[in-house]
């Protein structure tokens, strides 16, 4: 896997799951409900209405969410072009197509045979990025796009992407429907609540506000889960806490329609400039920004 670090265990012929990783033909458990609902106006993660944190809030740091990043036909045209090549069996229900060189996350080595470059249909994409301050100096070494349907059960439990080769910043296009990335924390420490000034609704999160005048809450890390709407041809950046604090999950309830996720990442800082493997990084950038590739 290049994405995650593999958790070992077989596969069976008829799914692509490893160790903890499951779908529908080898059901794990249901996933807890999210009680929060980040809201990106006010960067807070605020109380849902039905839960026991309703009118309680904490600032929730290291996202960027832009909607419509992509416009329809953009949109189509990218799908299209995606199908037009195989889509391999992965973890979870779904299918994959992988462009960056081959890893071995376990043993941290990697080989450029075979790593051509992101697909020439990223082009424009990568550059558009660019324009926001959320992703200036973004340089993407590695393209996946994963592929998830209701009717396969598609999903991704919790879990941190590696941050070996991995840089801070994950970048996530996602298209075709709307879905929630699910957020939590497995952290021992207390997590400080503040009461809210005002009421809102998941269509007009933008009305909530921190009542500092109130005394705060505590609660344990891993009472809480964040729920991140994505709508269709949003992109979403996850840095920082939000990147290396809390894992991340989409669970199948959240797979209504066919998703199409397309995940750019960059290199970690020992393959960057002044890092231990600064040659070696250089060489994949160079073959990954010539936009040629195909999946490997």
């Amino acid at each position: 896997r290049r994405g995650e670090a593999v958790q070992g265990g077989g596969a069976g012929p008829a799914c692509g799951c490893k160790g903890i990783r499951r779908c529908l033909l080898c059901q794990g458990p249901a996933p807890k409900q999210g009680n929060f609902t980040y809201c990106p106006a006010a960067g807070l993660a605020v109380g849902n209405e039905c839960s026991e944190f309703a009118g309680w809030a904490f600032p929730f740091p290291g996202v960027f969410l832009l909607e419509e990043f992509i416009n329809p036909d953009e949109e189509s045209q990218m799908v299209q072009l995606m199908d037009q090549d195989d889509w391999k069996l992965s973890q979870s229900g779904r299918r994959k197509q992988d462009y960056g060189p081959k890893v071995n996350f376990k043993k941290k080595k990697l080989k450029v045979d075979g790593f051509i470059g992101l697909p020439s249909f990223s082009q424009e994409i990568v550059q558009r990025m660019k324009a926001h301050s959320a992703l200036e100096n973004f340089f993407p070494v590695e393209q996946c796009n994963l592929d998830y349907l209701p009717e396969r059960g598609s999903a991704i439990d919790p879990h941190f992407d590696d941050w070996w080769l991995w840089g801070e910043r994950l970048v996530s296009l996602n298209l075709l429907s709307k879905t929630v990335l699910s957020m939590s924390c497995d952290s021992e420490d207390s997590l400080q609540l503040f009461a809210t000034l005002s009421q809102g609704t998941c269509e007009n999160l933008d009305s909530w506000d921190i009542d500092h005048s109130s005394p705060p809450r505590l609660i344990p890390y891993k009472e809480v889960t964040v729920d991140i709407l994505l709508p269709r041809r949003s992109l979403i950046v996850l840095y920082g806490d939000a990147r290396y604090k809390w894992k991340h999950a989409i669970y199948r309830k959240h797979i209504e329609h066919r998703r199409i996720c397309v995940t750019f990442r960059e290199l970690s800082a020992e393959f960057t400039l002044g890092g231990k493997q600064e040659k070696l990084g250089k060489e994949l950038l160079e073959i990954a920004l010539t936009f040629q590739g195909k999946p490997v």
